[in-house]
Formats: structure tokens, sequence, C-alpha cells
């Protein structure tokens, strides 16, 4: 067949589109425009609602809570010194600084203690703690295990805690972590047998506190009115042959009041990074005791803490003062980590100084194994006299300043180091960690 050329409309060379580029800068800056636009509205309306909207998703942070320091003042020092006594042995004569307002009567004259005085004096003690133990509960941890024939089962510890705070939102208990490390719950009983799960807050592993919490809203009334928050007392105030009341399970019964003496205030104990003054009492205890110690006003003086920082070999009931835990206290109690260094420290006084030859300052007995301390360089024998350009004389200096960092913080810490004819600085920079 003869060969047909196709058609002309089918050999047709289809054009693309000319590009109109003024069109499109056109639009281009018309959307910019509108996007401005748009941005500067939504902005404009989130301003004006952000104050109305945010409260509604916002959650209100739990309240601080605080725990006023205590200090030791003159008076403090000389009210129980026989001095002062021996102006004031006056019949009807008021004794200066009393906190009561009732006049404080001194016998001259000595008298026979007959057993209803001492029965009386018995009872009197006895309502003081009563009155206390309205703060006291029982903390149980419950733990999940298997026995020899591979069947679970539930074992529970004990132990005694005391409500400290009440933040309107959640009450805190202060108790011994041992009791409830690695448990499956944690349970608390009220004096009224009211029973509520409870919450680790926080803990520190260096003397054992744990601070739990239970929501204020599951309480019932009937427990709230018979609850009490402690009050925590100065402890800087006690003095040998004091009278004391020992609450909580002293012999490892709950609820039990014992009775007795400070027989001595000058023992101390050393635990990594601080150093706390423990009273020694007349007190029978025996292993199985926790709890705390009250004086005559109903303040809380000291805790029985059982882990192994301040296990003493004795038969008779030891407390550490709780004026030296209120900051590691207060800090648990706001959900805050104990920061931690690693030493085991003591301050060199005038006379240690002068005896031994060594710069004052705080004197490392040990750099504890794989602590920050030991990893930034600190030596057994350095004496620390500087922490970030302050000055620190004294180990209460250092325990200070360490409680006002934060766990990966860096601090710069100075020492005075041996050298081979004489002591040398040395400054190194510590990360800052927290103990488990």
């Amino acid at each position: 067949m003869p060969h047909r050329e196709a058609p002309d409309f089918i050999r047709e060379k289809i054009k693309d589109k000319p590009l109109r580029k003024k069109k499109l800068l056109h639009k281009g800056i018309a959307t910019m425009g509108y996007a401005i636009l748009f941005g500067f509205v939504s902005c404009l309306v989130f301003c004006v609602l952000r104050p109305v909207i945010e409260p509604w998703f916002e959650t209100e942070p739990d309240p601080q809570f605080e725990i006023p320091k205590d200090t030791l003042t003159d008076s403090d020092q000389g009210d129980d010194s026989p001095g002062d006594q021996n102006e004031q042995e006056v019949s009807g004569g008021a004794k200066k600084g009393s906190k009561s307002n009732q006049n404080t009567v001194y016998i001259t004259k000595k008298q026979s203690m007959t057993l209803d005085d001492f029965q009386m004096l018995q009872n009197k003690l006895y309502l003081i703690g009563n009155r206390v133990n309205r703060s006291v509960v029982t903390v149980t941890g419950v733990r999940e295990g298997m026995d020899i024939f591979e069947s679970p089962y539930e074992a529970s510890g004990q132990a005694s805690g005391l409500i400290i705070g009440n933040n309107g939102r959640e009450l805190l208990v202060l108790t011994e972590y041992e009791v409830i490390r690695e448990v499956k719950s944690v349970r608390i009983t009220f004096i009224d047998n009211q029973t509520l799960e409870a919450e680790i807050k926080k803990y520190d592993a260096n003397t054992g506190i744990a601070i739990l919490k239970v929501p204020v809203e599951k309480i019932s009334k009937d427990t709230i009115n018979q609850i009490d928050v402690a009050v925590l007392g100065n402890s800087l105030q006690t003095r040998q042959g004091k009278m004391v009341v020992a609450l909580g399970s002293p012999l490892g019964t709950s609820y039990s009041i014992l009775t007795g003496n400070i027989t001595s205030v000058t023992n101390t104990i050393t635990t990594q990074d601080h150093n706390y003054t423990v009273f020694t009492t007349n007190i029978v205890t025996n292993e199985r005791g926790n709890g705390v110690l009250v004086n005559t006003d109903g303040e809380v003086i000291g805790l029985f803490l059982k882990s192994a920082s301040f296990k003493m070999e004795q038969n008779t009931l030891t407390a550490v003062s709780v004026s030296e835990l209120k900051g590691v206290i207060e800090m648990l109690s706001n959900g805050q980590n104990i920061p931690y260094i690693g030493i085991k420290g003591s301050t060199v006084t005038d006379a240690v100084s002068r005896e031994y030859d060594i710069p004052k300052g705080v004197y490392i007995k040990e750099a504890v194994m794989d602590s920050p301390a030991m990893t930034a360089g600190l030596q057994n024998g350095d004496v620390i006299v500087e922490m970030d350009g302050q000055k620190i004389a004294t180990m209460e200096d250092y325990q200070q300043k360490l409680l006002g960092l934060k766990k990966g913080s860096e601090v710069k810490i100075t020492v005075n180091r041996q050298g081979t004819k004489e002591y040398k600085k040395y400054t190194c920079k510590v990360e800052v960690g927290v103990l488990r």
C-alpha cells in the first residue's frame, strides 16, 4: 500500500504553558503576607487567652516543706549549770528565760521522794508519751518471694514512723528505709488502726532515713482528728541527766512507752560526708527497737536509727540528735536528693593542729572507695580548707556547703596535702553525686 502521511493535527507539538514570573511573584508575596497575618493573629489570640487557659492544665506544685534550723546560744549552754541554779534556788523564785508563764519553785530543803511522788512523775511522763503517740504510725513493707517448693509467698517487715508534716495535699511520714527497701507495697497504720497505702517520696542511703507520703484526701476525718504532726525540737539543748521518753517500738512492740534519762551527749558517729551526735540513755532496748526520743516538752530530740552507719554495740537505747538531721529531713520531704561526695572527716581543732602540726580545716580520714571524692583525686590525710572559694574551717562548714549543692554539679575543693617537707595546696573539681 502506498505510504500515507499523518494528518497535520496529529503532527502538532504541544508546547508548555509559558511561565508568568510576575504572576508567581505576586502569589508568593500574597502567601507570605497571609502567613505573617495568620501568625500575628495566632500570637495575639494566644497572648490574650493564655492566662485563662493555663490554669486548666497547670498542676499546682507541692508546697515546700521547711524546718527551722536550731542554734545553741549562750543561755542554752548555761541553763543547767550549778551556778545558775544556786542563784535561783529561792523558794517561789522564777527562772529567767523560762518558756512557761508559771513561776518555777526550787526546793532548798532535802526531802525524800515517796513512791507516790515517783508514781506521779511516771504518770506525767506517760501522759507526754500518750500525747506524742498521736504522731506515731506503724509502717509495714510487704515483700514477695518464693519458698523452697517454688510457691509464691508474701513477707512483711514493720517499723515505726513519725508524722512530720501535712501540706494539705499529702501527709509526710519519716521512717527507716531498711523496712521498705525493695518491697511490693508500703502500708501505714495510724493510731486508730486505719491502714492506707503509702508511697516512698525520697530516701537517703547514708542515714537510712526515708520519707513516705499519703494523700490527705484518702485519710478519714476521724483519723485526721486523732493524729498530730510531731514537733522536731532543738536537741542541741539536750544535757546529761535530762528525763526522756522513748516512743515507737523501742522493744519491738508498736506504741510502747519507756522512760529514762540521758546518760551521755558526747558520743559522735562519723558517716559519709557527715558527723552526728549520738545520745545514750539508760533505757533498755534490743536490735529490733526503733522509734523516737522525746523530751519533757513533748518534742522529738532524737531518732533511733538501725542503719549500718549508726549501729553501736550496747543494749541501751541510743538516738541520733534530730537537730543535726533536720537539713536532710527537709530535703527528702521536698523530694530532693541528698548530695554526696564521699569523705569521712573530722574538724582539725586548735589543739589538734598544735599537737600534730596539721593545718586547720576538715581532715579527710577516708576518701570512700569509688566515691566522687576518690575519683577526683582527694586522698586520705588531705585537709579541706576551701570549697568554691568559701573557707571551710569545721565539719559543720563542710556539711552546710555540701547540702547546698546539686547532683551533677561541680565543686572546686582546695586541700592542704602533706609533701616531703611541708603541706602544699592542691585543688580539684569534684562532681557531686547521690549515694544509692
